[in-house]
């Protein structure tokens, strides 16, 4: 096996952040959904960045598309200065070149195939192909180590998830050796772990290919005219046929005793993966030095609460089980179990529960705020309710299935 710095050094990244982000609707309606903001301060793509420079990678490329200037003003300002050109080190965004036609790209691996130039000119040994917007810990270096070890011209990182659960996914069959033998999209009567009853196998969007097998199939794929030009559809299944593909089995670098691996492509999802990180034990852990989770950070003043008068009427600046990022003011409001990110503020009187402000929200005097997603900007008025009549938030905003209201500057208060 090649020594782990050569391993590196020869392997290229290829992040795919050109998602339209449909079902995350109208937290997309500006900007793409790898830019969305998540926890606070950071922006969805920027968990997958981490498990790169963490793992030790260095050059990547990042394929954007669908409104793309928000990300790529937080690429540019928060990791292109964190690469050396000098070390041979990048980190680059491509939109669609039109090298192939003029078209968008139509799917995963015609993202990769309409950019094979890349390839042809750096020559990596393998490539690393990711999304950028999945939340997730995960050392690239040890899968890198894997495929090598198996070698086979692909690897697909694959997580563990309830068999009950399997028909929202892309599950992978298996043999006894981790050999894949089957790709199914979304099964009622998903395929099971040898030996682990109950337990299946769900493709991360994660691979690893040789090079220039990579190319040969993408040649291929790209002649099919009823092909998806995706890689779980059709490159993938069709490699398999061909040769030995292995699943990888996903190591979690959270430290948590659940593996943590979230797709948040609904509102649901994405509500429910930030509510993850303020319970009192998060299952999700953005507090480890050891694997840090870098973004491009503004300069803010401190977060701070104001008012301490307990007398009855007083005002009350009080925040509850919740993670307050830089510039915040509470002043005279009541925060509980809620991701307040930076530069909002919450007056008097007002009160927020069980939900997600992003940035530069002002929530007014009096106002409620109860399981709802605040977009950036917004002014809540005073005296304004959200989240407690599910009939009049229909009325003003987009609502989830299970009852969030998601709030943007253009909907009526």
């Amino acid at each position: 096996m090649r020594r782990r710095e050569v391993l590196l050094k020869d392997t290229l990244a290829i992040v795919l952040a050109g998602g339209q982000g449909e079902r995350l609707f109208p937290l997309t309606k500006d900007r793409s959904k790898p830019a969305v903001p998540f926890g606070g301060q950071y922006r969805i793509v920027d968990f997958t960045l981490s498990n790169c420079l963490n793992s030790g990678l260095r050059k990547l490329y990042v394929l954007t598309q669908y409104k793309s200037g928000s990300l790529e003003r937080h690429l540019q300002l928060g990791w292109s200065p964190l690469f050396s050109a000098e070390l041979d080190e990048w980190l680059y965004t491509v939109p669609p070149q039109l090298r192939v036609g003029q078209r968008w790209y139509e799917g995963t691996a015609d993202a990769v195939f309409q950019n094979v130039y890349l390839l042809e000119r750096e020559r990596p040994g393998q490539v690393l192909i990711l999304s950028g917007d999945h939340i997730y810990k995960m050392n690239y270096r040890s899968l890198l180590e894997y495929h090598e070890e198996k070698g086979g011209p692909a690897t697909v990182c694959a997580v563990e998830v309830a068999s009950s659960e399997a028909s929202a996914f892309g599950i992978l069959g298996v043999d006894e050796d981790a050999r894949i033998r089957a790709f199914v999209e979304k099964p009622e009567d998903p395929p099971e772990i040898p030996g682990r009853e109950g337990v299946s196998l769900a493709n991360m969007g994660v691979y690893v290919f040789e090079t220039e097998a990579l190319v040969r199939v993408l040649s291929e794929d790209a002649k099919r005219e009823r092909s998806r030009h995706d890689f779980g559809h059709d490159i993938l299944p069709r490699l398999t046929d061909e040769a030995s593909i292995y699943a990888y089995p996903f190591v979690d670098e959270n430290r948590k005793t659940q593996l943590y691996w979230r797709d948040v492509g609904t509102l649901d999802a994405y509500y429910e993966a930030n509510m993850d990180l303020v319970a009192v034990d998060p299952v999700f852990n953005l507090y480890d030095d050891a694997w840090p989770i870098r973004t491009h950070q503004r300069q803010f003043g401190p977060a701070k609460t104001v008012f301490a008068q307990e007398e009855p009427g007083g005002r009350l600046g009080i925040v509850l089980d919740s993670l307050v990022c830089g510039g915040v003011i509470v002043s005279g409001g009541r925060v509980e179990r809620s991701v307040l990110s930076p530069n909002v503020r919450v007056n008097s009187y007002a009160q927020v529960s069980d939900s997600v402000l992003m940035d530069g929200v002002d929530v007014g005097r009096r106002a409620r705020v109860h399981r709802a997603i605040v977009d950036k900007g917004v002014r809540i008025p005073p005296g304004c309710v959200i989240g407690e009549d599910p009939e009049d938030d229909r009325r003003r905003f987009v609502v989830t299935d299970s009852g969030i209201a998601v709030v943007n500057r253009d909907m009526p208060m």
